[in-house]
């Protein structure tokens, strides 16, 4: 495995001359997601105006359903629309970093939706997966997501798997080194806190630069997981020859050998 800085490194060379079209990707799938939340938005919007007694059972009741239904229909729209999409944003700057292909934005939409219900189904259940491990505690949530961090990569690359077997791949692959991507990400938190400064505008640029690297991180860990895979199993040591064994003569007793012989 290479160092955090080489993966960063290869990140910007695969950006550079490609800048505009890594921003604008980015910026089309952040409006996309917001579009998703809008049923959430106007309902709290609306519901903020109107008011509520906090004393009436009948309204808090009402005030809860509204949430979880319109929460319900957002995160929805996120998986059936926006998550496909990410799944292909992530693999255009895979195909950036691997083949010079600078058609970002146009490859999002392609691989995305290319393969639409199997990217939507991968999406929806690596996140459910998350979500559940992190109801035990935020560590085991973290680690998980650590451990499935390669499943939008294998669900382009390898098409014969189903989604819950490209989970499992990059669980498998991930194996050892999980650690190392923690720690890229971690070399990032200056980065992102500058992004935050410019009241978010910078992570148009943030974000390319971090999938950028992860991408370069991919092919490393793919061709490590590769060798574990076809690395020939160690063939035993042949058995020592055994001396041959004398045969064994069987005898029939007879009962005269045991008597006196006559002169």
């Amino acid at each position: 495995m290479k160092e955090n800085q080489d993966y960063k490194n290869e990140g910007l060379a695969a950006l550079k001359g490609h800048w505009p079209q890594a921003v604008l990707a980015t910026l089309v799938v952040a409006l996309l997601g917001c579009v998703c939340t809008l049923p959430y938005i106007i309902w709290a919007v609306k519901t903020a105006a109107i008011g509520s007694d906090p004393t009436d059972l009948q309204a808090a009741l009402a005030y809860m359903g509204g949430m979880y239904r319109n929460l319900f229909v957002s995160y929805a729209l996120i998986f059936l629309i926006a998550g496909p999409l990410v799944v292909g944003l992530v693999n255009a700057f895979k195909e950036l970093l691997f083949s010079q292909d600078g058609k970002i934005l146009s490859n999002s939409f392609r691989i995305g939706y290319g393969s639409y219900w199997r990217h939507m189904w991968g999406f929806l259940l690596k996140n459910i997966f998350i979500f559940l491990w992190s109801l035990l505690f935020v560590i085991p949530g973290i680690i998980k997501q650590l451990s499935y961090a390669m499943t939008n990569y294998i669900l382009v690359d390898h098409p014969e798997l189903s989604a819950n077997q490209a989970i499992n791949r990059s669980k498998d692959m991930m194996y050892g080194h999980k650690f190392d991507l923690f720690y890229l990400y971690l070399s990032f938190v200056g980065w992102f806190l500058l992004s935050i400064l410019t009241l978010g505008i910078g992570i148009l640029w943030f974000y390319p630069y971090v999938e950028a690297a992860q991408a370069s991180f991919y092919r490393d860990v793919r061709d490590d997981y590769e060798r574990r895979m076809n690395a020939a199993p160690a063939q035993p040591a042949p058995a020592a020859a055994q001396p041959p064994v004398a045969p064994t003569v069987s005898r029939t007793e007879n009962p005269e050998d045991y008597m006196p012989k006559s002169e």
